[in-house]
């Protein structure tokens, strides 16, 4: 199993990771573990759920809410030669 030396840790940020450790009954090795998993493995969710979450949000979107020359118009925004050419030559999109 790999090992991990962690240097130069400032004295508050240890004294809040040992306090941690305490309170969940664990080594301070274990606690950065811990830590570890929660951050990188956590928010972890399958293509499946991804699916799932992007269909829910999208049947919550009202259909129409946004029109065609809404999202132009968004995309021209900063772009005053892409805006002047959709307003000239409407039916190129």
């Amino acid at each position: 199993m790999p090992a991990l030396t962690v240097k130069n840790i400032p004295d508050n940020l240890y004294q809040e990771l040992k306090y941690v450790a305490k309170l969940h009954h664990r080594s301070i090795n274990s606690e950065v573990i811990a830590c570890l998993e929660h951050a990188f493995l956590h928010n972890q969710i399958t293509p499946e759920q991804r699916l799932k979450n992007a269909q829910t949000l999208r049947a919550k979107i009202q259909p129409d809410i946004i029109t065609e020359k809404d999202i132009m118009t968004a995309i021209g925004e900063g772009r005053p030669q892409l805006l002047l050419l959709l307003l000239v030559y409407p039916t190129i999109i």
